[in-house]
């Protein structure tokens, strides 16, 4: 399977790492690269996180990171782990 980012996911990452990085910029890199290292690791498992509470769909996982939590889609037909956000509250709308 290849992983895909949302334009969505790549805008609110950028934001969340601004916000660390005012802090501490060491922090947010820090966060990025284990953060990438866990969306790496799907393909591998792709149904180890749980489903989405949003959803009854079985393809509409979350990934729960830090107290983050990023939305993906399994695409079964195309092998595809689809990164739809990244939120930290339940703001979030699909």
């Amino acid at each position: 399977m290849l992983i895909d980012t949302s334009h969505r996911y790549e805008i609110e990452l950028n934001k969340i790492l601004d916000f660390i990085g005012k802090d501490n910029p060491k922090n947010a890199l820090n966060f990025a690269k284990k953060l990438e290292a866990k969306i790496n690791d799907l393909p591998h498992f792709p149904y180890k996180c749980r489903q989405s509470l949003k959803s009854k769909d079985n393809n509409l996982r979350e990934l729960v990171f830090y107290g983050y939590v990023i939305p993906y889609r399994l695409n079964t037909k195309q092998q595809r782990v689809e990164i739809l956000g990244i939120f930290s509250e339940n703001e979030w709308e699909l």
